[in-house]
């Protein structure tokens, strides 16, 4: 029998059934057997898991086909794009494969390894290239750049939960935990203690990214910003009118810190402060001034 190896990297870019899909796969194979080869890459499965699983658990027949890549970063490209066009991905996990195809790109620029006739080659380096790489896989995602770059924070947050517990990334991504794609960015950024703390929340069922204050029974106060969004801003010059609103989010931000500092908050308002930092990056970023 050929020695088929699981590598755990592909395995996890390539879907867990749920209980009801898994039985009607295996009631399909058991009744008119594996007519779909596995697809593998130096005897590494890279297509076909579940019918594998299957198939070894009741021995089933079954064939194989393999196919060539120079590298694993290819192999990556290829199980992505299967991924994406067979499956019906949330956003977050549309975010996450391609942050994955947007991080193994720059990887495989980086080593003076193409994608084969897909992409070229510019000649300088570093944040340039990574600018083109993130434009071009764009174009080919249909989205923007800068939704490309997002994407590769996403897919290096769940990368860093993964480290700690593969379990919290798998309910994140099938959307057991509620995570929306700006959490994951501003948790690429954030330390492993604050990912650590993330993650235990996930797995003992306590996280909830809505209402930290109503968790932890904190009613919100005047004093804490609870204002009327409503009241007009006194007149005065544009400068003045951004310098006023800059003002009172900065003034609000204290008094939550001094508060939730009394309630044991102050690791929840540093990631609330890294999501208000992802958005502000995206407003300036989507700012143009006219020459």
């Amino acid at each position: 029998m050929q020695n088929i190896i699981i590598d755990e990297e592909f395995r996890q870019l390539l879907p867990t059934l749920d209980k009801v899909t898994f039985e009607s796969l295996e009631n399909s194979l058991l009744a008119h057997g594996a007519r779909d080869p596995l697809v593998l890459w130096q005897n590494i499965l890279i297509d076909g898991y579940n019918r594998y699983r299957i198939c070894t658990e009741h021995d089933i027949p079954f064939t194989t086909v393999s196919m060539e890549f120079d590298s694993r970063d290819e192999v990556l490209h290829w199980i992505i794009e299967n991924q994406i066009a067979r499956r019906n991905l949330s956003p977050v996990e549309l975010s996450h494969f391609r942050g994955l195809y947007f991080n193994a790109a720059k990887r495989m620029r980086g080593s003076n390894n193409q994608y084969p006739g897909r992409i070229s080659r510019p000649q300088n380096g570093g944040v340039e290239t990574s600018s083109l790489t993130a434009r071009e896989i764009g174009k080919r995602f249909n989205v923007s750049k800068n939704t490309i770059e997002r994407d590769g924070m996403v897919a290096n947050a769940l990368n860093a939960i993964a480290e700690i517990s593969p379990e919290a990334k798998r309910k994140i991504l099938s959307g057991e935990v509620p995570f929306n794609r700006v959490k994951l960015q501003c948790l690429s950024k954030a330390s492993k203690e604050e990912i650590e703390e993330v993650v235990d929340q996930i797995l003992k069922g306590t996280y909830n990214r809505d209402d930290h204050r109503k968790k932890r029974g904190v009613e919100p106060t005047q004093e804490q910003g609870d204002t009327d969004s409503t009241t007009p801003l006194p007149k005065q010059t544009e400068a003045g009118y951004v310098d006023t609103i800059v003002s009172l989010i900065t003034g609000n931000l204290n008094t939550a810190l001094k508060s939730l500092t009394n309630y044991g908050g102050v690791s929840e308002l540093k990631i609330s402060l890294r999501t208000l930092i992802s958005s502000l990056e995206e407003l300036y970023d989507s700012i143009v001034i006219s020459e």
